[in-house]
């Protein structure tokens, strides 16, 4: 029994390999912070290769790493919490040279709306559309209802889409105030100007 059951962990411990893409993008979902992007997938696997035994075959793998990501995530808020550092001040985090691509412009601004949504929605949509888990693979890695799941997606869906579409609106309204607030000022100054 024992040698079939290491013969099983071998196997899983091979399958764990394949979805560190998976779950590197998860990470990033839940740090927002590249540095610590590799820190948390790594806490993740050494977790889950110290639990293989524990394991299920037969049920989802990657809800199943995703979930001790998750876990240990939290886990590392609450010691962060009570052991405040210096992080803030750190240059180590600044970018050298900004990027100067439209696509990547779009990209980033599709990724600060992502960023700015509350965490729930935030999660629930780097899963489903990001990821491709399926809304029962997701609503048991947040370990909620999978209608819960689909409104968080949708919600979350109609947040980003409003966010980017107000970048748009505003910006070419801001352009178009521009010139209508020097136009109006001109002409005001020319009648100023005319007055005794």
């Amino acid at each position: 029994m024992r040698s079939r059951r290491g013969a099983a962990d071998v196997g899983v411990s091979a399958d764990i390999l394949d979805l560190v893409p998976a779950l590197r993008g998860y990470a990033w979902s839940l740090t927002r912070s590249q540095q610590d992007v590799d820190d948390l997938v790594q806490e993740t696997l050494t977790k889950a290769v110290a639990n293989v035994g524990r394991f299920q075959p037969g049920t989802n793998l990657r809800a199943w790493l995703m979930t001790i990501m998750r876990n240990s995530f939290y886990n590392d808020i609450l010691k962060r919490n009570r052991e405040r550092t210096g992080g803030a001040d750190c240059v180590s985090g600044s970018v050298v040279s900004p990027a100067t691509q439209e696509w990547t412009i779009r990209g980033k601004e599709v990724l600060e709306a992502v960023l700015a949504l509350p965490e729930h929605y935030r999660e629930v949509l780097v899963l489903v559309v990001m990821l491709g888990e399926s809304y029962e693979s997701a609503a048991r890695i947040c370990g909620v209802t999978i209608g819960t799941v689909k409104s968080r997606v949708n919600r979350a869906r109609s947040i980003v889409m409003r966010q980017l579409g107000e970048e748009k609106a505003r910006s070419s309204r801001s352009a178009g105030r521009g010139k209508a607030s020097s136009r109006g000022t001109g002409s005001a100054n020319v009648s100023d100007a005319a007055r005794p």
